[in-house]
């Protein structure tokens, strides 16, 4: 003898993408393993990876707010859009920096660039 299933909402909750939570704690994973890395990478340019991981967290804030919160959505699209422009700027500013301290010092590890003085 079985038991009559009563339907209600609590048994058929909201998708994963209707849930700001869910984003919000995707954002905060990127901003930790980017922080992490920044913290744990001895090169250059794991150090510039971790920095792109941490502007992907601030963008997908940005947009998880925007989605649900916003009234109008275009001011949210058009701050990450400029978030991700700065965020390639910042990329080949490093990049040509990487280049040059390489041309130098023939290394890209932290360590070994510790004799720079301005």
């Amino acid at each position: 003898m079985s038991l009559p299933v009563i339907a209600n909402e609590s048994m058929n909750p909201a998708p994963l993408y209707n849930q700001l939570d869910i984003y919000l704690i995707a954002a905060a994973f990127l901003l930790a393993i980017g922080i992490y890395g920044l913290i744990r990478r001895r090169t250059l340019i794991g150090m510039l990876i971790s920095g792109e991981l941490i502007f992907s967290a601030a963008s997908l804030n940005l947009m998880a707010f925007n989605r649900f919160t916003a009234r109008d959505p275009v001011v949210g699209q058009i701050f990450v859009l400029f978030l991700m422009g700065l965020a390639a700027a910042e990329v080949a500013i490093a990049l040509s920096i990487i280049v040059a301290v390489y041309r130098n010092y023939r290394s890209v590890t932290t360590r070994e660039l510790s004799e720079l003085k301005g």
